[in-house]
Formats: structure tokens, C-alpha cells, sequence
């Protein structure tokens, strides 16, 4: 049975309730989907979506604050504001059973939750978007750092007014980010993990910047720790893992997290599998180069990386490696 949201609602104005209201109780205040068009001394808006995932809460503290510190005043610029999914967001997890993943929505699909999406999208477009920012957290250990899916200069001189660290990344294709990318510099945010000060004060201070700014520098940046995304380790739904000498099909190291944004030499061994797990892991590519088997392989029951490589959204999180994968696998860009 799939969990339906039918509209998208739009207002003009911040509802009642909504500036110290909790994630979890965003429900009572909206219905579903809703985008907020808020005016701005600038007219060009800033596209801001939160809670696409219903438990990264980061967004919505970063936004509450902002957005606090103007009542009685007007934006520096407009601001239109896209929260996503409050009845996961009322439950804790990032998607309820029976709905489709919001981050995995933006495209022409036929399903109302991609016509929804393709409203916004055209909403934005029609009112020229200056640029956009997704904001997420991660379930594990990483470092704040930025998504584009472009690696034009106004793309990776947005991600680099937030953080040094900026992954390239088109994959999957159907994000908030790889959509806005087609209409303006666009970035998704991992804001570390959900409610943790640092991100959310990191993400804080980068919104306003960005609703004070006049325009995004053309000069693209020299200083950018710049990685691509090369590959994705999935889990077949069928199985299951777990930690080390659990009885799963895939057995992960204790504390593999740590190895998130550090390059990992040829050998490391990352989990365990059984010999009927073999099949359960699932390594895509996520770029044009179709090289998903020379980076990490399963030989003599472990998962051995095979040559240099740097993963992250490395988890142990046994839900969210269901929910969306193992991790991420980079190499650094020039």
C-alpha cells in the first residue's frame, strides 16, 4: 500500500507555529509538501528544501534560525523554502513504508509525488531562481561538506562559500540537486549528523550569506578539496548484514565509519560475507568511466578494496544500508 501526499500547497507567508515548531510536529502545521514563497528586497529567490529525508533535522533548525532573526523585517533577498516530508519527519525515519524516498523524486515520472516535484520545479523556474540548497544530514561519521552536480564555476563557487570539501556527483540522477543544477548553481548540503551544533551552525551562517549576496562569483575556486564520485555499494533487499560475528550475510567491521573521506589503501578489508552473501552486494557506477568492479571486490569471503580509493556515507547502520546503500566510493579531481 503506498502512502500518498495528492498536492503540493503553496503560500506566500510562514504559518503560525512555524519558527519553534519541532520535526516531528511539523504535521499539525502542514499537511504535506508544501513551498513557501517569502519576498525579499532582491527579487531572484533562494531555494531552500528541508526535511526531504524525515529524519535529517539539521535543515529545519538552520532555517528556524535564520528566519527568526527577520521577524519584523524583510529579506535580503527572497527565499523560497520547500519542506518535504513531515509525515516521515513525524515518525523519525526517512521514509515512510509504502512512499518513495524524496530525494529520489525530482524527475518526469508519472506518479504524483514526481508531479509534485515538477510543480516546484517549474514554480522555481518561472520566478528565475538565484540558486538552490538541499540540506541533509548523514546517519555516520563525515565531514560537513557539499554536492554539485555540475562542476561549473558557479556551482563549485557555491559549494566552496559553504565548505572546502565538495563532492561531484550526478548519480542518482532523479535528486533535488541534479534537478535544480538544469536552472542554477545548485548544491545539496550534509550537514554532519542530524542536530549536531557544528553543521547546523555551518549551514546557518552560509544562509545568510547567501541571501545577502548580489550575485555568485563567476571566478571558480582554486582552493577546493574537489572528489568524484565513482561508485555506490548497494545490499540487495533479499539480505542482510549486520556487525562482525552477527549471523548475516554480510558481516561490517565495527567502526568502519572512521574510514569515511580517507583515502584507503589497496587491501583493507571492510567486512565479512558469507558465501551466499557474495551475490547481496551490489557496486554500481555513478559516473560515465563504468569502472565498478576495479575499486572493491569480495575475495575469500571479505570485501577487500583492490586499489586506492576513498569512501563515504560509510555506515554500519543496517536500516539505512537497506534504506540506501553501504557508502559511496571517491577519487580526488584536480
Amino acid at each position: 500500500m503506498r502512502v500518498g501526499f495528492l498536492m503540493l500547497t503553496i503560500l506566500s507567508e510562514l504559518p503560525n507555529g512555524f519558527l519553534d515548531c519541532a520535526a516531528e510536529d511539523l504535521y499539525q502545521i502542514f499537511g504535506g509538501p508544501t513551498l513557501i514563497h517569502l519576498s525579499g528586497k532582491q527579487a531572484r529567490p533562494l531555494f531552500v528544501s528541508i526535511l526531504l529525508h524525515g529524519n535529517e533535522i539539521s535543515g529545519l533548525l538552520a532555517v528556524q534560525e535564520v528566519l527568526s532573526g527577520y521577524q519584523g523585517s524583510e529579506l535580503p533577498r527572497a527565499c523560497s523554502l520547500f519542506v518535504g516530508n513531515v509525515c516521515a519527519a513525524q515518525a523519525g525515519v526517512r521514509y515512510l513504508p509504502g512512499q518513495h524516498d524524496f530525494n529520489r523524486i525530482w524527475f518526469d515520472g508519472r506518479d504524483e509525488e514526481h508531479l509534485m516535484t515538477q510543480q516546484v520545479i517549474e514554480e522555481m523556474r518561472k520566478r528565475d531562481v538565484f540558486a538552490a540548497i538541499d540540506i541533509h544530514n548523514n546517519t555516520s561519521r563525515n565531514p560537513i561538506y557539499s554536492i554539485v552536480a555540475k562542476r561549473d564555476p558557479q556551482h563549485l563557487q557555491l559549494a566552496r562559500s559553504f565548505r572546502k570539501v565538495v563532492v561531484y556527483s550526478h548519480y542518482p540522477r532523479t535528486t533535488n540537486t541534479v534537478a535544480f543544477a538544469e536552472l542554477c548553481p545548485a548544491i545539496t548540503i550534509e550537514a554532519g549528523l542530524p542536530g549536531e551544533g557544528e553543521g547546523i551552525a555551518r549551514t546557518v551562517e552560509f544562509l545568510h550569506a547567501c541571501l545577502k549576496a548580489g550575485e555568485i562569483p563567476l571566478i571558480p575556486p582554486q582552493d577546493v578539496d574537489l572528489f568524484q564520485s565513482v561508485a555506490v555499494i548497494k545490499m540487495r533487499r533479499s539480505c542482510s548484514c549486520g556487525l562482525l560475528g552477527e549471523d548475516v550475510d554480510v558481516q561490517l567491521f565495527p567502526g568502519i565509519d572512521r574510514y569515511n573521506f580517507t583515502e584507503l589503501e589497496a587491501g583493507t578489508v571492510l567486512a565479512r560475507v558469507s558465501e551466499s552473501g557474495e551475490a547481496c552486494l551490489d557496486i554500481r557506477p555513478t559516473n560515465e568511466s563504468k569502472r565498478n568492479t576495479d575499486f572493491i571486490k569480495v575475495e575469500s569471503g571479505q570485501l577487500v578494496v583492490k586499489r586506492p580509493v576513498m569512501p563515504a556515507m560509510l555506515t554500519t547502520d543496517a536500516n539505512m544500508i537497506r534504506l540506501d546503500c553501504l557508502c559511496y566510493l571517491m577519487e580526488r579531481l584536480s
